[in-house]
């Protein structure tokens, strides 16, 4: 079955929104079995949704949208809905009752405004909204599916995952499928690509996807079939490919993130970690710290943007500053030695780089990065550059960052 997504609202047209509703609905149906062929965006004029209506369930036999079910007057999908599928709006007075329930618990009137909610197509299915107060209309045909959900990120997941998930598997629309997402780290997609794709052989109804980001590149394999061992199978037979290609960079698989493999790592050897940023500004402490129960193995960082700082609370010799520079491999070797040292840590990092836009020179130009390592082994640090935009260089700088000391933990060279 060919699947669209639809997002409604002027908001997202015009950048105030980003729209997260449609990545979140394409990752559930997916799992399904039902990959989604088409994605589009409508603002809140009514011929505007009545078109993109239209053209989805010509071209899709089944249709998830979500906005405009509020009950102000630029809400229109359900106005659009009972032209486009000749329905009436009907009064539901359980479902009044229910708005107006919801409003006396939190010890408010229900706005006379509301009733708008209330008003459903002729004929359609209503999914519940635990969470809000408009709830999902269906309108199932013969030969296709509408559903449209609030453009509320909260209430359309909720509603989703408790809702539309379930019916949709009632319906037996979707295929066995089996997708699985490799996280790698240390090669730029086009690397990856070179190393991969050669001697790749995909059997009808597999997919590979290259999805490069910050904190590397992900490869996700995609296997659909008409039974779910086979798509198991296949699937397999492609992870286990790239595991023998490239399974030192994979750092992790589907929900793994860099920051959560760290986590597992250390406390798996018991050891502990700190830091020592510049350029990054303590990015890398807040990326650490975002994964629940990082203070049995974080102790903590340093940011030290200015060279008083690198010196007197890290010990950067003077002579490193004069004769290198900040921005230098001397610097980073002891700026991770320097915090290691203070914090008694097991295991520092270090980052000094030029973020940019000024400040970079013919020999050390925007981008310029270096990342310093200290263990009870050795301290090293190794040279990169991340490119020429600020935000860009600061988030990879973390994510290599992160990268080298998984690799320092597990001793791969």
């Amino acid at each position: 079955m060919v699947v669209e997504i639809l997002t409604i609202g002027d908001e997202l047209l015009l950048g105030q929104t980003i729209d997260t509703n449609s990545a979140y609905i394409g990752r559930k149906l997916s799992e399904i079995g039902l990959i989604p062929g088409f994605k589009s965006s409508v603002g809140d004029n009514i011929e505007e949704i009545e078109n993109a209506v239209k053209l989805a369930i010509k071209r899709a036999g089944l249709v998830i949208a979500t906005g405009g079910l509020g009950p102000t007057d630029d809400d229109n999908t359900k106005k659009a809905i009972v032209k486009i599928f000749r329905r009436n709006l009907m009064l539901d007075d359980n479902l009044l009752e229910d708005i107006r329930a919801r409003y006396k618990k939190r010890g408010l009137d229900m706005p006379a405004i509301n009733e708008n909610q209330a008003l459903i197509p002729s004929g359609s299915h209503t999914f519940k909204n635990k969470i809000g107060s408009a709830v999902g209309i269906g309108i199932i045909e013969p030969h296709s599916i509408f559903i449209a959900l609030p453009g509320v990120p909260t209430e359309m997941k909720h509603m989703l995952d408790e809702e539309i998930i379930p019916f949709l598997v009632s319906q037996k629309l979707g295929k066995p499928v089996r997708i699985v997402t490799l996280k790698t780290n240390g090669l730029f997609e086009s690397q990856v690509a070179e190393i991969i794709a050669p001697d790749l052989n995909l059997e009808p109804g597999v997919k590979l996807a290259y999805l490069p980001a910050f904190s590397g590149v992900d490869l996700r394999v995609v296997a659909v079939s008409d039974d779910q061992t086979d798509a198991d199978d296949k699937a397999q037979e492609v992870v286990d490919y790239i595991k023998k290609k490239i399974g030192q960079f994979i750092y992790g698989q589907d929900h793994d993130t860099l920051p959560s493999v760290i986590a597992q790592l250390l406390q798996k050897h018991s050891k502990t970690l700190s830091t020592a940023e510049s350029c990054t500004g303590g990015q890398l402490g807040e990326i650490i710290t975002s994964i629940p129960g990082s203070s049995s193995y974080y102790l903590g960082g340093f940011v030290a943007y200015a060279n008083e700082i690198k010196r007197a609370q890290l010990g950067v010799a003077d002579e490193t500053l004069k004769k290198y520079g900040a921005v230098s491999a001397e610097c980073a070797v002891e700026l991770a030695g320097g915090c290691r040292k203070t914090l008694k840590s097991d295991y520092a990092l270090s980052i000094t780089g030029i973020a940019g836009p000024d400040g970079g020179t013919p020999e050390k130009p925007v981008g310029t990065t270096f990342i310093g390592m200290s263990s009870g082994r050795h301290s090293f640090a190794k040279p990169f550059n991340f490119g020429a935009e600020r935000e860009m260089i600061r988030s990879r700088a973390c994510y290599a960052a992160l990268a080298m000391l998984r690799r320092e933990i597990l001793n791969i060279k």
